[in-house]
């Protein structure tokens, strides 16, 4: 029996092409979605990988083979599929492996309005759909056959965000984006230019990498890694730019820098696009509810608290994220990883809406006597406490290595009284005395790994509970 174990993910597709990943795994796919999505039609965007017209096109077969139609809107970021989803009220598959290398490829579905598809919500049926297709042929619809269209839907996502954020009375801003030689290539020009024929904005964009290029021929597109960050840090200083944006493969996600060419961290932009949306809220009479995911900054609670807003955490993953947003008609929503949701994106990430409200607070921010403030300034306040980022370990036994930390911190309390949750993983908390600190242990779903995300109120504390778990986790194991 066919298993497309490991190719279907817990949230997408993703694979090495075409070994897992085949045109005759793409149909069976398409197929499938055709079957337990359904709808009289579905849109299919792609990145700009190699691999992705024959995708899409068996993809596409498989989908026109159940009888539904398929509109194609050709290359496209992943937030730029969302937005046809929403728009179109229909399904929608983005042919795109975001941020890994280029002989790989993937698929991330949706339901009708942009509504995650994940294992919980129709991918496990899918895959197991797919699977008996592969093994037996997918059976003849029992009416017409779908048809195939085209329909180019950029200047209308460009427009839409345009309506959200209005850039127009912002200060001169001169803009470093590093687009990766990834979709931002494409939708930085028709969103903060006037690719797509809207009005010029006061945007200074200095371009690195925009050909698009799914063999990345200048780094690897996934600014979560410092060194591919590197570059747009130097080009913001030779420039002497106001702010630098990072997007990865896809251009769902963003990152900062700032005028120094230091990363503004995913949790302080969640502080400051968060408050932006809460102040909005709160001003049109509404209790307005923000979703963090619990690996983010208590910083970014605490602001958002004071501003009235009520926060609700959630699991890592944005099928978790999207869920909670819809449940709850939540107004935003943040991840560690630079996914920012947005309630007027049909409760999606977009790399580029945070980015708009990036360069909008930052465009408008000024001091008491009237002069522009600068981005690390403005970042500053959103970042009180000392952070590890994500650090990966490779072990041979995820449970053993959970279980040492676990006897160390919480049964044998070596570091003193702490409170435990397990929503995602381990997470030890030792806030309400100093010094104040909180870890989270959390594995992969895909592989032996433990990821751990450290924070404190300085770097000494940080730096301690960081090495000190990091040894239990690694205790006679590799890296």
């Amino acid at each position: 029996m066919t298993s497309l174990d490991a190719l279907v993910k817990a949230y997408d597709v993703r694979g090495v092409v075409p070994d897992p990943f085949s045109t005759d795994v793409a149909r069976a796919i398409g197929a499938a979605f055709a079957d337990v999505v359904g709808g009289p039609r579905v849109v299919v965007g792609r990145d700009m990988r190699p691999s992705g017209p024959a995708l899409v096109e068996a993809f596409a077969d498989g989908v026109t083979s159940r009888g539904v139609d398929v509109v194609r809107i050709g290359l496209c970021s992943t937030d730029g599929l969302y937005h046809a989803s929403g728009a179109l009220d229909v399904p929608g598959a983005m042919f795109t492996a975001s941020h890994n290398p280029a002989q790989y490829n993937g698929i991330k579905m949706c339901h009708p309005g942009a509504r995650p598809v994940g294992q919980d919500t129709g991918l496990a049926e899918i895959r197991a759909r797919a699977e008996r297709y592969l093994d037996e042929g997918v059976p003849a619809p029992a009416g017409r056959r779908g048809e195939v269209s085209d329909h180019d839907t950029l200047a209308e996502y460009a427009a839409f965000l345009r309506g959200l954020v209005d850039l127009s009375g912002v200060r001169p801003l001169k803009v470093v984006v590093d687009a990766g030689n990834g979709m931002a290539g494409l939708t930085v020009p028709a969103v903060l230019g006037t690719a797509a024929g809207l009005p010029a904005l006061p945007l200074d964009v200095v371009p690195l990498y925009f050909e698009l290029d799914g063999s990345f021929p200048n780094h690897e597109a996934n600014p979560l890694e410092p060194e591919n960050l590197r570059d747009l840090q130097a080009a913001v200083v030779e420039h002497g730019a106001d702010v630098g944006l990072a997007f990865d493969g896809d251009a769902d996600r963003c990152f900062v820098v700032d005028e120094q060419g230091q990363p503004v961290s995913p949790s302080a932009i969640t502080a400051l696009v968060g408050l932006r949306e809460v102040a909005s809220e709160v001003a049109a009479g509404r209790t307005p509810v923000v979703i963090l995911n619990l690996i983010t900054s208590r910083a970014v609670a605490d602001l958002l608290e004071a501003a009235g807003a009520r926060v609700v955490r959630t699991r890592v993953g944005h099928s978790f994220i999207k869920a909670e947003m819809a449940r709850h008609e939540a107004v935003f929503g943040g991840e560690h990883s630079a996914h920012y949701y947005f309630r007027d994106f049909f409760f999606a990430d977009t790399g580029m809406l945070a980015a708009m409200h990036v360069l909008a607070a930052l465009g408008t921010a000024r001091r008491p006597d009237g002069s522009p403030v600068a981005l690390s300034a403005l970042a500053e306040a959103y970042e009180p406490y000392a952070a590890s980022g994500e650090i990966n370990s490779r072990v041979a036994d995820v449970a053993a290595a959970r279980e040492r930390v676990l006897d160390a911190y919480v049964r044998r309390a070596e570091a003193g009284p702490v409170e435990v949750d397990e929503l995602d993983g381990l997470t030890v908390v030792h806030w309400d005395a100093p010094p104040r600190w909180w870890f989270n242990l959390r594995a992969s779903n895909t592989e032996p790994l433990l990821r751990l995300n450290v924070e404190a109120e300085d770097a000494d504390v940080m730096e301690k509970v960081r090495d000190d778990v990091l040894g239990l986790v690694r205790a006679g194991e590799g890296r």
